[in-house]
């Protein structure tokens, strides 16, 4: 799989590996696996990963947005499973590559739809990290997210996640377990079960 564009924005640059890792390490027949998005594939939350981050690339292009809606993936794919991983990972990192670390208004597919530049940067990694964690954990695989990266990603979460959960785009956040390291603590607020299996 090739390699995403260097955005400067270390974050994202920590998502896209997260991503890049996860989708790396599904055999072939584990793309109709059962994930934590309730009712959808791992071909389907790929689908998603990847329009979104095309999303947030077309956000701040104004380029061409995704093939597919993001929250209609069909399943079915058609192109080898890294390079719709990695083209989508490529147009958000070069898209955020030309965004000043001072911008006060970043377009973004995100409600309010013009963030900060760190809180749109932080959205953008956000979905690719907590994609990544379902597809790994789905198939079997040790989590790509590391407690580093979820604490760098709660600051923006926790802006970000409660206006769209009305619209299904995260479930309704669960309660904080004694234990929990960052990872499920971000899980656990963005409405995941850090301890979900198959």
């Amino acid at each position: 799989m090739g390699q995403s564009t260097a955005t400067r924005w270390e974050i994202l640059d920590a998502a896209h590996a997260a991503l890049r890792t996860a989708v790396a390490g599904v055999a072939g027949p584990d793309w109709d696996r059962a994930t934590p998005c309730e009712h959808w594939t791992t071909a389907q939350v790929l689908q998603h990963a990847a329009g979104d981050q095309i999303g947030f690339a077309a956000a701040i292009t104004g380029g061409p947005g995704p093939d597919e809606d993001p929250f209609a993936p069909s399943g079915t794919l058609t192109t080898d499973p890294a390079e719709i991983a990695d083209r989508a990972m490529r147009a958000s990192a070069a898209a955020f590559a030309t965004v000043a670390r001072n911008a006060d208004a970043v377009p973004t597919p995100v409600p309010p739809h013009s963030l900060p530049a760190d809180l749109a940067v932080g959205a953008c990694a956000l979905d690719a990290a907590v994609h990544a964690w379902d597809i790994a954990v789905a198939t079997g695989q040790t989590s790509p997210l590391s407690p580093e990266l979820a604490r760098a990603l709660m600051p923006t979460a926790r802006v970000i996640v409660d206006p769209v959960r009305a619209w299904g785009a995260y479930a309704t956040a669960l309660p904080e377990a004694e234990g929990d390291d960052d990872v499920a603590a971000l899980l656990r607020y963005l409405g995941r079960d850090p301890h979900w299996t198959a």
